[in-house]
């Protein structure tokens, strides 16, 4: 190699070392200034707040970032100084050059970097969790940090839901701009579908409101565009007439004669001519302890014990006991959120949508699943699933660019957990090869939707990109109308953003 050449690249690493040194001084130098600004609401690593903040996630893989420092603001006011602070010093010529933030709300992202980071700043907004019922109880404001089990029990006396997470600990802002699977889904859609306005700190620290009449272009990108144009701090979404429903787990014996009539009931269950809103169920399939298994969640949103619509499930031979009851919605979550683990250490999951098909087709996803995933048997705490279930049938008020009203697309899921990092590459290569072999299938059959639900994608998926070409450039001219200068592309690196 040339001298010249060899220069070159010690100034590159240079440069490279003279970037991160000013980075972690552009965070110190942010972090202080905020707890000048604003007293308490800035913890460092040793403080009870920060550890207690950063290992509530429910992934290994965030709970491992540093940032450094954690921002835990009270209002819509003290995120938007944070955002003036962050970009009003007069030594930042462009974005890259500002300190790195994510935002973090339930902190439920499997991923890494989806809502913490590491060296920069994390937001933890859960301090902004209020619930207001507008008079005539139609619309609940609800904080952009509140946990959707946390607003449920506040609900319940007024026989009220809203269309939020299925198991505890979902944060209300990532799920909701990013589409939002939820008990009414097969009524009402997406919760994204359902939500009347957005308080919306933007890059320049201007507080909006966006609704379908000011802001509409904003508004509508907030239906599935996640953390690209703003920080959210409080969702007008409405209220739904909701008593009892009934639901819960039902598990079966793993066998061929088991999954053979699963396969055909589920085939019958997503038939459009056996549609019935009320209903929202998957299959679940289970790896755990090299041993196989099979289980159905079934949920009912009106008060009818064991309907028609699930006969053929419940009709197949069970193990007892069940969890099938008449409960109301915040119970019901407590209960189904039992059959998850409460944390995870590693983890991965990756999704796909396709149209209903054949029982043969159903049987070849998990026989493939089976054969593919069980060559894990040998990694410490391997943990898998492989989930089944209809995707929401949207009235298309969002940006995700699907067909409205269609009621036989199913979205299914195959995930993983493991323990040792030095298993990361060969259990991560696995399951996406699991994915991609189905995907091959379903596109083979010609039943494949490009369609990738956010919040249950992994990072290497292309989220926005499955929206279609032309909802990208809407998303796209949005972000450069309200973010110019890309602050939520550059300086919030993590989640699915527009420019990539």
């Amino acid at each position: 190699m040339t001298p010249f050449y060899l220069n070159l690249l010690r100034l590159v690493a240079f440069l490279h070392i003279v970037a991160i040194a000013a980075e972690q001084q552009n965070t110190t130098d942010i972090c202080q200034e905020v707890a000048s600004r604003l007293p308490g609401r800035i913890s460092y690593p040793a403080d009870p707040v920060y550890i207690s903040s950063r290992q509530s996630y429910y992934s290994g893989f965030e709970r491992i970032l540093a940032p450094g420092c954690i921002f835990r603001p009270i209002n819509t006011a003290e995120v938007s100084q944070f955002i003036k602070l962050v970009t009003a010093g007069s030594q930042y010529r462009n974005t890259s050059q500002l300190p790195k933030f994510a935002v973090r709300g339930g902190g439920h992202t499997l991923f890494s970097g989806a809502a913490n980071i590491d060296g920069g700043v994390t937001i933890d907004l859960r301090e902004i969790k209020s619930l207001v019922l507008s008079q005539d109880r139609k619309v609940a404001a609800i904080g952009g940090g509140a946990v959707w089990s946390n607003i449920y029990p506040q609900l319940v006396p007024y026989n009220l839901t809203v269309m939020g997470g299925r198991v505890p600990g979902v944060g209300v802002g990532g799920f909701a701009t990013g589409g939002g699977v939820n008990f009414l889904n097969q009524r009402h859609g997406w919760s994204c579908d359902n939500i009347y306005g957005y308080e919306v700190v933007l890059a320049s620290g201007e507080i909006v409101y966006a609704t379908a009449d000011s802001y509409k272009d904003l508004w509508l990108s907030l239906k599935g565009g996640s953390n690209n144009f703003g920080i959210v701090t409080r969702f007008d979404v409405a209220t739904f007439p909701q008593g009892l429903m009934w639901g819960g787990v039902i598990r079966f014996n793993y066998t061929k004669s088991v999954l053979d009539a699963q396969a055909q009931a589920f085939r019958n269950y997503m038939d459009p001519k056996n549609f019935d809103s009320a209903s929202d169920m998957g299959i679940i399939l289970g790896f755990a302890n090299n041993t196989f298994s099979v289980a159905n969640s079934l949920f009912y949103v009106d008060p009818v014990v064991n309907p028609k619509t699930y006969q053929a499930f419940t009709s197949i031979p069970s193990l007892s006991p069940n969890t099938l009851a008449l409960t109301n919605v915040s119970n019901m979550v407590v209960q189904f959120g039992k059959n998850l683990p409460p944390t995870v250490p590693r983890s991965i999951q990756l999704v796909y949508s396709f149209k209903n098909s054949d029982v043969a087709t159903y049987t070849k996803l998990i026989q493939q699943w089976e054969t593919d995933i069980k060559t894990l048997g040998n990694i410490p705490g391997i943990i898998s699933q492989f989930l089944i279930q209809p995707q929401p049938v949207t009235n298309g008020t969002n940006s995700l660019g699907l067909e409205a009203n269609q009621h036989d697309v199913v979205m299914s899921i195959v995930t993983a957990a493991w323990s040792n990092a030095a298993d990361d590459a060969v259990v991560q290569q696995r399951v996406a090869a699991i994915a991609d072999k189905h995907e091959r299938l379903v596109r083979k059959q010609r039943l494949y939707i490009p369609f990738k639900y956010l919040n249950y994608a992994d990072i290497s998926q292309d989220v926005i990109g499955s929206y279609g070409m032309n909802n990208k450039r809407r998303l796209r001219a949005v972000s450069r109308k309200y973010d110019p200068k890309g602050l939520f592309q550059t300086s919030v690196p993590g989640g699915f953003k527009v420019w990539k």
